[in-house]
């Protein structure tokens, strides 16, 4: 009872004091909520919701480029000539990679087909990096085998390598890219914009050991290149790349190449040369085997000239095809030289002076003409200035002009000495002949709407056709390219054996063996040239070397593109014998 009545008389606690505390938490509780208000609602510079969304985005937000798709180069019939597959490239944060164990990081090596040194090796040297390549243009199976080991910093890409489908036959003219996918030589360097496209970009969120979480937004879509269609031919193409080949191995020649065109539009049908390399492997490959000979080098035609001297004389309107020449005695005394023919020829006509490929018969031709009318009518068929083809490097050759001929540079002019052309240049020059005197412009690209508006006309007609007449005779028995004959079809051409520049001046057992000619020679398809380089063996006359190999192509293509064998009419062989003893008069 006592102890009852003592706790009813202990003092409380202050009302004051009750207040005070409750104040307190109360105050406490609402400065908590402002500040987490000032945090997540309140948009402050400093400090709101605002700036820690953007200093988490910072940290975990990422912009990641979207590779884009190169366009794919096709032939005109549609056939892939270079194309782009996807593969993975593996890549690593050599700071997170660091981290694994020394077991860890042997299996990647092991993965990565490379040294564990190598490795270790590598990690030290990007140590302070934040990115370094583990191995480029895996493909997915392989990058994916690596990704499961799932070592921390270990990332893969997506990208693309360019893969030629058609190997050495056509690599010089396609070019090649680099790893990166851009365009190093050839047609991929020369439309390398084109075909490239625009990469794309999208945001990605990524915890802290740089792994995706998640795909947020695409911020830029990727624009793909655009594919690329060439004239060529891949039937022709293989063709021609064949038989130069085996043309070049066969005569021990160092290099060889031919250009065939389509005669009626201009387009390049087939560019092949030798050496070639393999684009999709380029291990060893030297500078030679990639060079693109047909349009970048640059040489003397020699004998292939002399139809176009005969042209312009033939442009003076003094000189028919039947107008005599008088070789004798089979050589012409010029002030430092003496040109000769084999034999005496005798007198022959301007036919037969092409026939035989008489030397002393086109100097004195050429004696006669004016040089300025000679070099403009070369002009005027495409020799000297480049055909526009667009090929890094293309060679425009060279045309030379003079204040004043002597007479052996004018004679060296008129039978393909002294001026220097391409194999292209030589192809269109010859398919101006063939088309009666047009010139078309030559294509590597595959356009349409061409016609016929295209055309300009550069020699009348008639005189085209007597030098188509005159090329006739060359392939004909008495000719010197009898061995560019095909059977069925009538063949027009002219050879040219041209002695190659040495040290001390032009040598005396170094050739460069020619042929340019066309088919049918009565309408004409196809024009082509076939150079081969330094032939070493027995054979090295353009007769004997480069002609057999324009006649075999030849044969082909008319086949592939189903041109109809000619029926030789009575009236067609009495011309034929006409010409052919006329080439032979003596």
């Amino acid at each position: 009872m006592g102890a009852v009545k003592k706790q009813q008389t202990q003092p409380g606690i202050a009302r004051w004091r009750f207040a005070l505390v409750a104040g307190l938490l109360c105050a406490l509780a609402v400065s908590l909520i402002v500040h987490i208000a000032g945090l997540q609602v309140l948009p402050a510079q400093d400090h709101g919701y605002r700036f820690l969304q953007d200093q988490g985005r910072a940290r975990t937000i990422r912009t990641e480029e979207i590779a884009a798709y190169r366009g794919a180069i096709l032939d005109r019939n549609g056939e892939l000539l270079a194309v782009s597959t996807p593969v993975q490239t593996l890549w690593a944060n050599p700071r997170l990679l660091r981290e694994a164990s020394e077991q860890e990081l042997r299996r990647l090596a092991g993965a990565l087909d490379t040294r564990p040194a190598e490795l270790a090796r590598r990690l030290e040297k990007y140590r302070n990096k934040e990115f370094m390549y583990l191995h480029r243009h895996m493909s997915p199976e392989e990058a994916h085998q690596v990704l499961t080991l799932d070592l921390p910093g270990v990332f893969s890409k997506k990208e693309y390598r360019r893969f030629y489908p058609a190997g050495e036959v056509v690599a010089q003219l396609l070019g090649f890219t680099n790893i990166d996918d851009r365009g190093q030589e050839g047609l991929e360097l020369a439309y390398d914009q084109s075909l490239s496209g625009e990469p794309g970009k999208r945001q990605v969120m990524k915890d802290l050991k740089g792994r995706r979480v998640q795909d947020l937004a695409v911020k830029q879509e990727a624009r793909p290149g655009r594919d690329l269609r060439l004239t060529i031919d891949m039937r022709l193409q293989y063709l021609a790349y064949r038989e130069l080949k085996k043309a070049v191995t066969d005569n021990g020649a160092a290099s060889g190449f031919m250009v065939i065109l389509d005669t009626r539009s201009g387009d390049v049908l087939a560019m092949a040369n030798q050496p070639s390399f393999n684009p999709n492997n380029r291990q060893g490959v030297t500078a030679a085997a990639m060079r693109n000979r047909a349009l970048i080098d640059q040489f003397e035609p020699g004998s292939t000239i002399k139809p176009l001297t005969a042209l312009a004389a033939l442009e003076t309107g003094r000189y028919q095809p039947d107008t005599p020449i008088d070789t004798n005695p089979g050589y012409i005394r010029l002030p430092g030289k003496t040109l000769l023919d084999p034999v005496n020829r005798g007198v022959i006509d301007l036919t037969g002076v092409i026939t035989k490929s008489s030397q002393v018969g086109i100097t004195k031709v050429a004696l006669d003409l004016e040089p300025e009318s000679l070099r403009e009518l070369f002009y005027r068929l495409g020799l000297g200035e480049a055909v526009g083809s667009g090929f890094p490097g293309e060679a425009p050759g060279v045309l030379p002009t003079r204040a004043r001929w002597h007479p052996i540079e004018l004679a060296n002019f008129a039978f393909g000495y002294g001026l220097t052309v391409n194999a292209v240049q030589l192809a269109q020059a010859y398919s101006v002949v063939a088309n009666a005197g047009l010139k078309r412009p030559v294509s590597l690209i595959k356009t349409e709407g061409k016609t016929s508006a295209d055309a300009e006309r550069v020699v009348q007609a008639p005189l085209a056709q007597n030098v188509v007449a005159m090329l006739e005779t060359v392939i004909g028995p008495q000719g010197t390219g009898k061995r560019a004959a095909v059977d069925g079809y009538r063949v027009a051409g002219k050879t040219g054996t041209v002695h190659k520049v040495g040290s001390e001046g032009y040598a005396d057992n170094r050739y460069r063996s020619v042929f340019a000619g066309f088919i049918p020679a009565e309408n004409p398809r196809l024009a082509a040239v076939v150079v081969i380089d330094d032939p070493t063996h027995a054979k090295y006359y353009g007769g004997e070397v480069a002609a057999p190999v324009f006649g075999k192509v030849m044969a082909g293509a008319m086949r592939l593109l189903q041109v109809p064998p000619e029926e030789v009419t009575p009236a067609d062989q009495q011309l034929a014998t006409q010409l052919d003893e006329r080439g032979t008069t003596s």
